[in-house]
């Protein structure tokens, strides 16, 4: 991705909702999560899904270009520099084995690898796991579906987790219900905290 095409990225700036990262303009906490308790900590996404990030991201996902994870890995790594994030481990979300097999790879895994080598923070990516291979969000349509759709669809039986906090890396959130499903794994096996942090975000 050229220099220019990166100037013209639709960042996802402040200000925007402390907990879920979409943008607010009290810079505190949006309508959705005031009052909602969770266990993720919090969300934070480097651009909107839309445009080139869109694209950049089905390429990656879809057309097996898993070559640009480096590029936007990078691009994540600039991210923290602005908005660092609590982490000692990073943790990609995982696909379902089955899903895994048919595309051979996770894309998660491969932006966690190149951000852990940029951000020099260790990368677990066999401790927590999918159960269920549930539609892909962007399938569902509201809020509650979704939480719906991946409710225990994951599991942490490694208690390495115990005492860790968390940085999980994922391509896009839609309505961060998979990464809220995710956290509730991981600190039932002892995570102190539990960050999102992915590439886009659905707005």
């Amino acid at each position: 991705m050229c220099v220019a095409c990166r100037q013209k990225l639709p960042r996802l700036l402040w200000p925007f909702c402390q907990k879920c990262g979409k943008p607010e303009s009290s810079g505190f906490l949006c309508s959705t999560c005031w009052g909602q308790k969770t266990d993720i900590d919090g969300i934070r996404s480097v651009f909107r899904f839309e445009g080139a990030v869109r694209q950049a991201v089905h390429e990656l996902k879809y057309h097996n270009l898993k070559a640009i994870s480096s590029c936007l890995a990078e691009l994540m790594a600039n991210y923290l520099k602005d908005y660092p994030l609590r982490g000692e481990v990073l943790v990609p979300v995982p696909l379902h084995p089955r899903r895994l097999r048919e595309r051979g790879y996770n894309q998660s895994n491969l932006l966690a690898g190149e951000l852990g080598k940029l951000i020099a923070l260790p990368v677990i990516d066999d401790s927590l796991c999918r159960l269920r291979d549930s539609l892909p969000q962007a399938r569902t349509v509201t809020i509650e579906e979704r939480k719906k759709n991946v409710k225990k669809a994951f599991d942490c039986g490694d208690e390495e987790m115990n005492g860790k906090s968390i940085i999980l890396i994922d391509d896009v959130c839609t309505s961060g219900a998979t990464l809220e499903a995710c956290a509730v794994a991981l600190k039932a096996v002892g995570a102190i905290s539990v960050w999102g942090l992915t590439f886009a975000r659905e707005i």
